[in-house]
């Protein structure tokens, strides 16, 4: 099998996962979630997006491909622009963004993360201090970067995209900060078979070097291991709020424009 030819393979097996994820209850009955309950789960999930930075910093300790290593550092700064303290971190975007859609001070104050929400964060960093000591360890560092960090977050904001729009959307025009830029620059543009390094989007900057890698090292084990299991977790993470999941009858939306 040509190099092209294995890239489909992997990306068939990544659509896969990703169609999986998107069917997971909880994301596909955010539009029915209480005002209450959408607040709970997106209180828990910023915990993950805290946790972010000190992944992207712990992988980058662990990586040796210099290439790999311009990409991971030149993302990891992208979250903190400027340099004089004026201009506000992607993190305190995401909090602009949560005051917008009506959370509360208080409430950002009062929030803690759950047990399943830190078991979430924590396995994140075993799983790629897991990586860090494996064989190919920078193929699989990218792999985690790419598909936890990047794609599985831009398919969770889309998901939560519809029910935030009505609120972050003023006179017609796009006032979120955080969830809907994240939604487009971390998505996954091109194939694994057809990345392009013209791409802007950070899946996809990860993904021409990953490409390389997995041409080179050949660890498709690895791709597929590192990836159900990054899956896995993020799958943990939204069970614990599935009570909260409805059947569309038994439900109806709250939040208004």
């Amino acid at each position: 099998m040509d190099d092209s030819g294995f890239l489909r393979e992997l990306d068939g097996f990544e659509d896969g996962l990703i169609e999986d994820f998107k069917r997971h209850p909880v994301l596909v009955h955010v539009p029915l979630l209480s005002d209450d309950d959408f607040a709970t789960l997106l209180l828990q999930r910023r915990f993950l997006s805290l946790a972010f930075t000190p992944a992207y910093d712990l992988a980058i300790d662990l990586l040796t491909d210099e290439s790999g290593l311009r990409i991971a550092r030149t993302i990891l700064r992208e979250e903190y622009p400027g340099s004089h303290g004026r201009t506000r971190s992607h993190r305190e975007d995401m909090k602009e963004d949560l005051l917008q859609l009506g959370v509360t001070r208080q409430a950002l104050v009062e929030a803690r993360p759950t047990g399943a929400t830190t078991a979430a964060v924590t396995g994140t960093l075993e799983l790629i201090a897991d990586a860090g000591r494996a064989e190919h360890a920078d193929l699989r560092l990218l792999t985690i970067l790419r598909f936890w960090g990047e794609i599985l977050v831009s398919l969770e904001y889309g998901r939560f995209w519809p029910r935030m729009e009505g609120r972050l959307t003023h006179n017609g025009k796009n006032q979120s900060y955080f969830y809907y830029p994240h939604l487009v620059h971390d998505a996954k543009a091109h194939p694994l078979a057809t990345t392009s390094r013209l791409s802007a989007s950070h899946s996809d900057r990860l993904g021409v070097r990953l490409s390389e890698l997995l041409a080179r090292d050949g660890d498709t084990d690895g791709f597929r291991q590192v990836e159900q299991r990054a899956y896995q977790l993020r799958v943990d993470f939204y069970d614990q709020f599935l009570p909260m999941a409805r059947q569309p009858e038994e439900a109806s939306p709250s939040l208004t424009p």
